[in-house]
């Protein structure tokens, strides 16, 4: 396959930080709505976890990329009123937040999954033998309005793991998947379903449909944008499209010219990127990473861009985990340069940092300084009034003089 140009190792990582937002000078007055729509506009999709040992995920890549901003933003704009609504909920890389923009070229996945593809076995099965649930079901959202599982289980026990979901929790997300409601809102972490035409624009349910390879091709441009640079495994999972679609949608891009073939150094597979991208200056941005960030939800990708092994030990015991129960790495001068288990402790008002650890390149002062400085301004952001430090680690040890020095300090425990 020929290749139109070629990146070094360097040259690829300076790609994919720019491409996902890392180069943007972030604002420097207060953080707006239009802020963090540009992020999401950017990045294309922000993967929903329900872990809530610092922060639920999803607000993590815009502080990351933004720095301090009212959390009730985000929320404004996924489950605000309709003219606030900017993003909707649906299945992209994994459960997600996603642009409005791109609600047109997800229906070929809702249809997919009304057949019974693309969705778990489980579910698939619930939806062929269980319509008539299915039908009460929607018939109750259309008569009550935004409905939670909880609402509508004839179960007595609380539900508990996703195997173990009441038939009307089944039914919702098989509705869900099949694009016959929607999120409007959440209480709490739990999604409350409506119909599209109560809670997304009607201008854009109203757009033409658009066949499945047009609608993969522009999953793809948007990947492509989003990652930088990115072999076809890469692009492909970003929206978790299948080998069969990618490959031949990635070929027809190529064809039509708007994304090219290229190289990096030290991977053995093609790579891609978009005709006219331009190699951004260095990138010099610090900044701690949700675990599920999209620059590094793909561990094998993150390996290849910054030799950086991460795995969650959420669910390991705890006598096997190496690094911590909640990790998050930490971007520094372009690398991967450290890793940091943090917890927010609220009823004790801290951001408590249970471990440190440097990768063997390690930080310089200057990168225990912005580490120290992003860990505080974290805290604050939190609304909490304390970073303790737990950790007996030589690296610790360097950090905690950077914490008591750094502008954004507050009480140090």
């Amino acid at each position: 396959m020929p290749t139109t140009q070629s990146f070094s190792h360097a040259q690829a990582r300076r790609l994919a930080l720019s491409a996902q937002g890392f180069a943007t000078r972030a604002p420097r007055a207060q953080v707006r709505a239009a802020h963090l729509s540009q992020v999401i506009e950017r990045l294309g999709v922000v993967q929903i976890d329900s872990v809530n040992a610092l922060v639920r995920s999803h607000y993590l890549p815009l502080f990351s990329r933004l720095g301090s901003y009212p959390q009730a933003l985000l929320d404004q704009l996924a489950w605000g009123r309709n003219r606030q609504r900017k993003v909707f909920e649906y299945w992209g890389h994994e459960a997600s937040l996603l642009p409005l923009a791109l609600y047109p070229l997800l229906r070929w996945r809702m249809d997919r999954a009304r057949q019974g593809q693309g969705i778990y076995q489980q579910l698939a099965r619930f939806g062929r033998e269980q319509q008539p649930t299915i039908a009460r079901v929607l018939a109750a959202v259309t008569e009550q309005g935004a409905l939670g599982a909880g609402s509508l289980s004839t179960r007595e026990e609380r539900a508990g793991p996703w195997w173990d979901w009441s038939a009307e929790k089944h039914a919702l997300e098989w509705l869900f998947a099949a694009g016959l409601v929607t999120v409007a809102g959440r209480r709490g972490f739990e999604r409350l379903y409506d119909l599209p035409e109560r809670v997304l624009p009607q201008a854009l349910l109203q757009q033409p449909p658009l066949d499945e390879a047009q609608a993969q091709r522009g999953l793809l441009l948007q990947a492509t944008n989003a990652l930088g640079v990115g072999t076809e495994k890469d692009l492909r999972d970003y929206y978790r499209l299948s080998p069969a679609d990618s490959r031949a949608r990635l070929a027809e891009l190529v064809e039509e010219g708007v994304v090219e073939v290229c190289s990096v150094q030290g991977w053995p597979q093609p790579a891609y990127c978009m005709s006219d991208v331009r190699l951004p200056r260095k990138v010099a941005a610090s900044a701690l990473l949700s675990p599920f960030d999209s620059l590094v939800w793909a561990r094998e990708r993150t390996e290849r861009l910054f030799d950086f092994r991460y795995r969650l030990e959420i669910y390991t015991p705890a006598h096997k985990r190496v690094y911590g129960y909640y990790v998050l790495p930490f971007l520094h001068d372009e690398r991967i340069a450290a890793r940091v288990d943090l917890r927010a402790e609220r009823a004790s008002d801290r951001l408590a940092i249970h471990a440190v650890h440097e990768e063997a390149h390690g930080l310089d002062e200057g990168g225990i300084q912005a580490l120290a400085d992003n860990l505080w301004r974290m805290a604050t952001w939190l609304g909490l009034s304390q970073v303790q430090l737990n950790c007996p680690r030589a690296s610790a040890e360097r950090l905690r003089p950077a914490l008591a020095r750094s502008v954004f300090s507050g009480g140090l425990a």
